[in-house]
């Protein structure tokens, strides 16, 4: 990847909507290349997929969660039992496995405290292999960006 493929890939985390010639005007490439170089950086999989931000309020999601999860056992099966689950789950935004005191990281949007004690009874507790959790309510999102440093 060349300094050119970066700009591309900087300029299109802005605005993945960006058309192919004010891509190239702003990478100053032809559209041609432009269109090369981006189809050449999805075919590799550096560039995955293009999405939309939207505004969680505006769509009732506006309570922002980060629940701690410990499992009972840390075994590949509980592991991979727990992981299917959480990719059925659709208020579960992210997940990661953390190194540290705990097993998981799990970020989750509601409509509000009552839907998120709702969740938390209904199907949070009820994920595979759970022990323990440890809720962290947001109270103020200060930065929020899905862009990654290109050096």
């Amino acid at each position: 990847m060349d300094d050119t493929d970066k700009r591309l890939l900087r300029l299109l985390q802005k605005d993945g909507r960006m058309t192919n010639v004010e891509l190239s005007r702003q990478a100053h490439l032809s559209p041609p290349a432009t269109h090369e170089r981006v189809r050449r950086l999805q075919k590799e999989g550096v560039i995955e997929g293009y999405t939309v931000r939207l505004n969680p309020a505006r769509l009732d999601r506006a309570l922002l969660i980060f629940v701690e999860v410990t499992l009972d056992r840390t075994s590949t099966r509980v592991f991979e039992d727990f992981a299917a689950a959480v990719r059925r789950t659709p208020e579960i935004m992210e997940c990661h496995m953390v190194a540290g005191g705990f097993d998981y990281l799990i970020k989750v949007r509601v409509r509000d405290m009552a839907a998120y004690r709702a969740f938390l009874g209904a199907t949070l507790v009820a994920l595979p292999g759970i022990r323990q959790t440890h809720t962290y309510t947001v109270m103020e999102e200060v930065k929020s960006t899905t862009e990654i440093t290109i050096a």
